[in-house]
């Protein structure tokens, strides 16, 4: 009969478990990875809205300058009619 030493079963059940270990870490970057490419994927595709609020300032300055040309604007037409009526009274 073909008997096993206690040292060959100690080595055997430590082989086993190492390669176990060797498996499960094996997974677990692989699973790992697969998190990663989610996050980036989830990152590049909500860039867009964390760029939003910078759009959102740009438009109020934007608003803020439009609406200054438009009252400056409005000035020189007042200004412009005014000057019309004193030359057509003059004429």
């Amino acid at each position: 009969t073909f008997l096993l030493s206690d040292e060959s079963v100690v080595v055997f059940i430590g082989a086993a478990l190492l390669t176990s270990i060797v498996c499960a870490a094996r997974k677990i970057d692989h699973h790992a990875h697969d998190i990663w490419q989610a996050g980036k994927l989830i990152a590049g595709n909500t860039v867009s809205i964390w760029m939003l609020k910078d759009t959102n300032v740009v438009a109020a300055d934007i608003l803020k300058t439009a609406q200054s040309i438009a009252g400056v604007a409005g000035d020189i037409n007042h200004k412009l009619d005014d000057l019309g009526q004193a030359l057509t009274k003059g004429a």
